[in-house]
């Protein structure tokens, strides 16, 4: 396992990674292994709609504990809601009293209501609400997050996504949401870069969450099918023949936040298993 030692005694906050089985705890583990302090920063609910469960708050005081008892490292479970502006603020607020600074900001809360429709008959109320938590939830985030992090320069990670490049069928809100994240990790970079700030964002594909074994259970309902069979079918699109991991998506993101990726900023980086190879 790769450790930036250049990490150490950062402090990162990461969006989304209230839950164990989720990217944003991943990219949790992955920073406090490399020393640095997180901030755990999540919903703290049981579920949200029908179909989108998210970390308790219990289970984001624990992923705290366990990285801090672990690694060594600082932390804090705080509630978030990336639509709410007072919950941000409380969150700046919380921060500014138990650390000096943000030097790593990781922008993976995301979420997906009304699917499966096509945009042309979708839910307008769920279509809004997918677009303002996973783009909107971004440029609120990051304008709260970004003063603590002037001076001495930092970095930012968007989670976009697969769909912000090629759309899949009957989830139109989140690849336009995704697509926008795309675009406004070029726009903040453009921005940013003068005083020391890169913004890059990362393009998961298939990987193996609960949202992915909701897919395919989904999927499978509609074929006839089971949930095996629906992998193996997804598992043919993908050259390298499997269903990615967190931590592979973890990987990239420390990379990302590290100096070793000091020359690169604007980019929005595949992690697809080669199922898509376009930039």
């Amino acid at each position: 396992m790769i450790v930036y030692k250049d990490l150490e005694k950062k402090t990162a906050v990461v969006t989304g990674s209230g839950k164990r089985t989720g990217i944003g705890s991943a990219i949790a583990e992955k920073l406090a292994s490399c020393g640095a302090n997180i901030i755990i920063a999540d919903l703290g609910k049981t579920s949200v709609g029908d179909t989108i469960k998210t970390g308790t708050w219990e289970e984001m005081e624990d992923i705290a504990g366990s990285l801090a008892g672990k690694y060594g490292v600082k932390t804090l479970a705080v509630n978030l809601d990336v639509t709410d502006k007072t919950l941000i603020s409380r969150m700046i607020d919380s921060i500014r009293k138990q650390f000096e600074r943000v030097d790593i900001l990781c922008n993976n809360a995301g979420a997906s209501f009304g699917v499966p429709d096509a945009a042309h008959t979708y839910n307008e109320d769920a279509w809004m609400r997918t677009i303002d938590v996973n783009l909107h939830g971004i440029f609120r985030v990051s304008r709260a997050v970004i003063p603590l992090m002037t001076g001495t320069g930092g970095t930012i990670i968007n989670t976009a996504s697969r769909a912000g490049k090629k759309p899949p069928l009957f989830n139109g809100a989140y690849a336009v949401a995704k697509a926008g994240v795309i675009m406004l990790t070029k726009v903040m970079a453009t921005e940013l870069a003068g005083v020391g700030i890169r913004v890059n964002a990362i393009c998961p594909g298939q990987i193996m969450t609960d949202l992915e074994r909701w897919r395919f259970g989904l999927e499978a309902e509609v074929y006839g099918t089971t949930i095996e069979e629906r992998e193996k079918e997804m598992c043919k699109t993908i050259p390298l023949g499997r269903i990615g991991t967190p931590a592979e998506v973890a990987n990239l993101v420390a990379w990302l936040a590290s100096d070793e990726s000091s020359y690169i900023t604007g980019q929005a980086m595949n992690v697809t298993g080669g199922q898509l190879m376009e930039l």
